[in-house]
């Protein structure tokens, strides 16, 4: 199994720790939702393309299945972690809570500095534009909404949010494309922006909020991939 992405790893005190953050990098950029086979994660080739032995890779393995990303199914191997329709329901909800709290949070604690780069950053998309270049928008519609994460400055939530990070990231990815969302998203992405600017705590949280549960409403609505 040959998976894109992986170079050898330089062999350095850190060893599993580059390992351990190599796969979870991997497993975060993967298309999780998008088809409904199981991905197996093969320690033996993750490890020749990493350029370790298998120990490393299993103890990595091992970390993130604590983490609950992967899935150690005796006899068969480990597996990235799929979840139902209600489970990632569920997590779109936490996740809209967790965002729309940081980017009222981001009214206040955000530097002007970190506003403009904000409005620099993702405001480069207009609905055309995000429809012709759709896998970019895609990275660019996930990156955005970390981001919004970031600027609350709140330590808890970022935490929060990373572990719910892989699955709202897959989910995203799979679903931008449906039904022209996309031209929405660019649409509520100018709004945020707009309220963060003007420092409108209230509109900024109701917006995101918004924005998030909306997914859920389509995820509900017209996802039938799902298990």
């Amino acid at each position: 199994m040959s998976l894109p992405g992986i170079v050898p790893l330089a062999q350095a005190k850190g060893l599993k720790t580059q390992v351990y953050e190599a796969l979870r990098e991997l497993i975060g950029h993967m298309d999780i939702y998008g088809s409904r086979d199981p991905i197996r994660l093969d320690e033996r080739a993750l490890g020749e393309q990493l350029g370790v032995s298998r120990t490393p890779v299993r103890e990595a393995l091992s970390r993130l299945e604590q983490e609950g990303i992967v899935e150690n199914i005796a006899r068969r191997g480990a597996f990235v972690v799929r979840k139902s329709k209600d489970e990632i329901l569920d997590i779109v909800d936490v996740w809209a809570a967790l965002e729309s709290m940081a980017a009222r949070l981001a009214t206040s604690r955000a530097s002007d500095e970190e506003i403009s780069r904000l409005r620099k950053n993702y405001s480069t998309f207009d609905g055309d534009g995000a429809r012709a270049h759709i896998d970019e928008y895609s990275d660019t519609n996930i990156e955005f909404h970390q981001t919004i994460i970031r600027l609350g400055h709140s330590e808890l939530i970022t935490q929060m949010a990373d572990q719910l990070f892989f699955h709202m990231r897959a989910i995203r990815a799979s679903t931008i494309k449906d039904r022209d969302r996309v031209a929405q998203s660019v649409m509520d992405h100018s709004r945020i922006i707009e309220a963060i600017e003007e420092r409108d705590a209230y509109r900024a949280e109701q917006l995101v909020r918004d924005h998030a549960l909306e997914l859920a409403k389509h995820i509900d609505r017209y996802v039938d991939y799902l298990d």
